[in-house]
């Protein structure tokens, strides 16, 4: 039993099936409690095709991240699931990694699912710096549905953009820091992307406003795991630093060993700062200091906009920026 069975029993279009399936206002109520009868008698269960036919709309949102396995991004995907379920929207996920072709050729396939829009998860898509190459494919694929980026921002027409001011948190840090005497401040960062360039930058405009120097020696990047990032610190004899800004909480809890590795007491010989505020953050000894960039928020200022585009035809804001907030735990002392 499909559509088309149930149009022809109730004796109305497809379309007309379609517009009771999804609880539009075009249809009386007369034909809509018919429809329902028929649906009733014979148990049709409608899918998202049946619900899309007639309406140009399949009520299906394209999902896309990098990796559904890091801690961020899963809550980010659960996040915005929840969020467009009460809106009666389904969703499809791809996981793309970070490579420049991946990305590419996922976007292609969800376009090719007919999806109503496209939400990307994370800095990757960006791109590294201000190369407008790396980004020519999200404004192409703008041109065929709207385009919608959490922690990232891409200009141009039919891309709308959310992302967490990681400037001014990485600033503001960096400033107590040395507000709290601390002469050699590392800044750990696992990715050169947009998210990344605007810590970094905050933290380089934290140094200069006070007078610091920029030393490209306490500019540490790592992609390993937290045993590796802790080892390749240990073996670098020469680096010296009493404070961390990490760009992630996985990469501060590796300071954080190894800074136990080192016997160095924290806070008052190390003290390491995170991001995204993270379950790692309460997981480790002591408990980390880590910036939340309001992930939940962020989700949720995309699904508004995104329903006011779809349902109420408002042009979203093209980007917004979110607060961060500092939450202070045992890693530091200000």
């Amino acid at each position: 039993m499909n559509i088309y069975d149930i149009a022809k029993l109730a004796g109305v279009s497809i379309a007309t099936v379609s517009r009771v399936v999804n609880d539009s206002a075009k249809v009386s109520g007369k034909t809509r409690a018919k429809v329902l009868g028929v649906m009733e008698e014979v148990g049709y269960i409608p899918n998202i095709f049946a619900r899309g036919l007639g309406l140009n709309s399949m009520r299906t949102i394209g999902i896309l991240c990098p990796d559904i396995s890091d801690i961020y991004m899963a809550n980010a995907v659960s996040y915005l699931e929840k969020n467009l379920n009460k809106h009666g929207y389904d969703c499809i996920l791809g996981c793309s990694g970070h490579r420049q072709e991946e990305k590419e050729k996922y976007i292609k396939l969800l376009l090719s699912k007919r999806i109503d829009t496209l939400v990307l998860v994370g800095s990757t898509y960006a791109g590294k710096g201000d190369n407008p190459a790396e980004t020519e494919y999200l404004r192409l694929a703008a041109k065929e549905t709207p385009i919608f980026m959490i922690n990232a921002y891409v200009p141009g027409e039919n891309i709308y953009c959310a992302y967490a001011d990681d400037f001014q948190a990485a600033y503001e840090v960096t400033a107590a820091y040395i507000r709290r005497g601390k002469k050699r401040i590392l800044f750990l960062s696992n990715a050169r992307s947009f998210s990344g360039d605007q810590k970094r930058a905050g933290y380089e405009k934290a140094l200069i406003d006070n007078a610091y120097p920029v030393d490209g020696a306490l500019i540490f990047y790592s992609e390993h795991s937290i045993h590796d990032t802790r080892d390749m610190l240990l073996l670098n004899k020469k680096l010296e630093f009493d404070g961390v800004l990490a760009t992630e909480d996985s990469l501060a809890i590796a300071a954080v060993k190894y800074a136990k590795t080192k016997n160095l007491a924290i806070p008052a010989e190390l003290s390491v700062v995170g991001f995204n505020n993270s379950r790692l953050s309460i997981c480790c000894e002591p408990e980390l200091t880590t910036i939340d960039n309001k992930g939940e928020i962020l989700c949720a200022v995309t699904v508004e906009q995104m329903i006011s585009l779809l349902e109420e035809k408002v042009q979203p804001k093209e980007k917004i920026s979110v607060p961060c907030e500092i939450i202070k735990r045992n890693t530091t002392d200000f």
